[in-house]
C-alpha cells in the first residue's frame, strides 16, 4: 500500500489556471463495503440549447443515457466566479460573497480562502470522509479567462508551462491526460473524488486541428426569443440594437460553430474516462456527474454573446448524472440548483450534510427514485450583481458611466444596476419566474414558463398587488436564508401562501382566446 501523504492544494494567484491534486489516505476505512467514487465533469458557458446535442453524443450516451437528466438545472449565480463559489461551498452567493470574477469580487481571494475554502466539499470529503481529491482545470477566475493554448499551470503549487502545440499543450486534452493518471496511480484502498474543469465552450473557442472545419453550415439557434426586441423588459435588455446587423449575427454564428468544434474534445474527455473506469472494474461503483457553471446566449433579446443575465438560456444548464442505484434513460423535472451539488456528493459518500452550513439540498434521493414531486422543494434562488465602469466608454459616449461589456455597436451587456434576485419556482400548479432589480424603479420581471417558455411577456404589472407582496415575500425569504434555513422547502409564513395558479387565471384565458382568433 502507498504511503500516506497530503498535498496541500496551491494555488499561483496570478495564473489562469491551476491544476492541483489533492490525496488523503485514511486509515479509518474498513469493511467490507467499498464507498463509492464521483467524477464531476464542470464545462465553461455551457448552455441548454447544445449541451445535449450534436457535439456531446458520447457524453449524452455514456452519462444520460446511462442515468438520469434533469430538465430543470439551474445556477445560483449566471457568471463563473460566483457560480463556482457555489458549486463548491453549496451556499447562495449572499452566503459566499462571491460578486464577481475579480479579486475585489471576492474571487479567490484571500478572506474567501481563509473564510470558505476549508469547507468546500472537496476539502471535507479529503478532509473528513477519507477520500482521495482531484482537481484539474480552470478552479476561480480572476480577471482572465479560459485559454487553450499558452498557458500556465499550477501543479501541486509547481508552475508548469505550456505552449501552443497540439499534441503537448491542448488544454482540454491535458486535462484528459492528468485525470487518466490520477486514475492509474491513485491508491485502490479508497475511494476517489475527481473533478475535471474544462475550458470549453468558453471563449476564445479555439477548436483541436481534427474538429476545425466540423459544423460548417450551424447556426445559433433561431428561437422566437432570438434577434426580437426585449420590450418590457429592464432597460438593460431594452438598449440592445433590434433588428442586429447582418454582421453582428455573422458573428454570433460563427462563435455558436466555434463553441460546438471545442465541445468534442469535452466528448472525447468524457469517452476517455468512462472508457477507463471500465477497464479498472471501477465504473459500476463511480458518480459521474456532467454540467456547466452558466448557460450562454447568442442573440436572444438581441443581446450579441454572454451570460449574466436572469432568463433561462442564462440560468439553466444541462445536468446528467449516471452511478449506483440509478436506473438508465431517466429524466426528472425536479427542481435542482449547483448549490446542491456539494450536498448530493457529500451524501454519496456518507457525509452529514447538516454538520455543514451549506444551503443545498442533496438530490440522490431523486436520483434513486426515493422521493416524489409533492414532497421536493419548490423554489430557489438566483441572485446577480452587475458590473459597470466609472467612465463612459469613447466609442459609446451616448452610454455615460455605468455599463460593461460593450459591443462595438454600443450594445452592453451588463451595467451597475443590473444587480437582481429572481425566485425560480417548478411546481405542479405552476412553472414560474419572479425577479426584482436592485435599481431606482425596483422594476420586476414575471414570467409564466408554462404558457411563455420563451419569456416574451413580463406579465408583471397584469398581477394583482397581494399577489406581488406574497412573491416578493418567498423572495426576501430566499434572499436571507442560511444553511438549514435554505433546504427546508415550502416554510413560508401563513400569511404569505398563495396558490401560484390564482397569478395566471386572466393572462392564461386572454393567452387562450389570443389563440384562438389566431386559428
Amino acid at each position: 500500500m502507498a504511503s500516506n501523504r497530503f498535498l496541500r492544494s496551491t494555488f499561483l494567484r496570478r495564473l489562469l489556471i491551476c491544476v492541483t491534486l489533492w490525496s488523503h489516505l485514511s486509515s479509518g476505512a474498513s469493511g467490507s463495503y467499498r464507498r463509492p467514487n464521483v467524477v464531476l465533469i464542470l464545462t465553461d458557458d455551457l448552455d441548454v440549447a447544445i449541451g445535449g446535442l450534436n457535439p456531446l453524443s458520447k457524453t449524452k450516451k455514456l452519462i444520460g443515457d446511462a442515468g438520469i437528466s434533469f430538465t430543470n438545472a439551474f445556477v445560483a449565480s449566471p457568471l463563473c466566479c460566483p457560480s463556482r463559489a457555489s458549486i463548491l461551498t453549496g451556499k447562495y452567493p449572499h452566503n459566499h460573497h462571491v460578486i464577481n470574477n475579480t479579486l475585489e469580487g471576492n474571487c479567490s481571494s484571500t478572506a474567501w480562502q481563509k473564510s470558505e475554502e476549508d469547507h468546500t466539499f472537496p476539502a471535507l470529503l479529503r478532509s473528513y470522509a477519507g477520500y482521495q481529491t482531484f482537481f484539474a482545470g480552470k478552479y476561480l477566475n480572476q480577471e482572465k479567462n479560459s485559454k487553450y493554448y499558452n498557458y500556465t499551470l499550477s501543479v501541486n503549487g509547481k508552475a508548469q508551462k505550456h505552449g501552443a502545440e497540439y499534441s503537448k499543450d491542448y488544454l482540454t486534452d491535458v486535462l484528459a491526460n492528468m485525470s487518466l493518471d490520477f486514475l492509474q496511480y491513485k491508491s485502490s484502498y479508497q475511494p476517489f473524488f475527481m473533478m475535471v474543469s474544462t475550458p470549453a465552450p468558453h471563449s476564445p473557442w479555439t477548436a483541436a486541428p481534427q474538429y476545425q472545419d466540423r459544423y460548417n453550415s450551424t447556426k445559433a439557434p433561431r428561437d422566437p426569443n432570438f434577434n426580437v426586441h426585449g420590450k418590457d423588459k429592464h432597460w438593460l435588455i431594452r438598449q440592445a440594437k433590434t433588428p442586429m446587423t447582418n454582421s453582428s449575427v455573422q458573428f454570433l454564428d460563427d462563435a455558436f460553430r466555434k463553441r460546438w468544434r471545442t465541445l468534442l474534445s469535452v466528448d472525447d474527455l468524457v469517452e476517455k474516462l468512462v472508457k477507463r473506469l471500465e477497464v479498472r472494474g471501477e465504473l459500476d461503483n463511480t458518480y459521474i456527474f456532467f454540467t456547466s457553471d452558466n448557460g450562454y446566449h447568442t442573440g436572444q433579446f438581441s443581446l450579441p454573446m454572454d451570460k449574466r443575465q436572469l432568463y433561462e438560456f442564462d440560468i439553466r444548464v444541462p445536468l446528467m448524472v449516471r452511478g449506483p442505484n440509478i436506473k438508465p434513460n431517466q429524466t426528472s423535472k425536479m427542481l435542482v440548483a449547483n448549490v446542491d451539488l456539494g450536498p448530493t456528493i457529500l451524501d454519496i459518500a456518507g457525509y452529514n450534510v447538516n454538520k455543514t452550513q451549506m444551503d443545498g439540498m442533496s438530490f440522490l434521493p431523486v436520483m434513486e427514485g426515493k422521493v416524489n414531486a409533492s414532497s421536493w422543494r419548490t423554489d430557489i434562488l438566483v441572485e446577480y450583481e452587475g458590473e459597470g465602469s466609472n467612465v463612459s466608454d469613447p466609442a459609446c459616449p451616448l452610454l455615460g458611466p455605468g455599463v460593461s461589456e460593450c459591443f462595438p455597436d454600443c450594445v452592453c451587456e451588463d451595467s451597475y444596476n443590473n444587480t437582481y434576485a429572481c425566485v425560480r419556482t417548478v411546481a405542479s400548479s405552476a412553472n414560474l419566474q419572479y425577479c426584482e432589480f436592485d435599481d431606482n424603479e425596483v422594476f420586476v420581471e414575471v414570467y409564466n414558463m408554462t404558457a411563455d417558455p420563451f419569456q416574451l411577456s413580463n406579465i408583471a404589472k397584469t398581477i394583482d398587488q397581494e399577489i406581488l407582496e406574497k412573491m416578493n415575500h418567498r423572495l426576501m425569504m430566499l434572499q436571507s436564508c442560511s444553511g438549514q434555513s435554505c433546504r427546508t422547502p415550502g416554510v413560508y409564513d401563513s400569511r404569505y401562501r398563495f396558490d401560484p395558479r390564482q397569478m395566471f387565471t386572466s393572462h392564461s384565458w386572454r393567452l387562450s382566446k389570443l389563440r384562438q382568433k389566431m386559428k
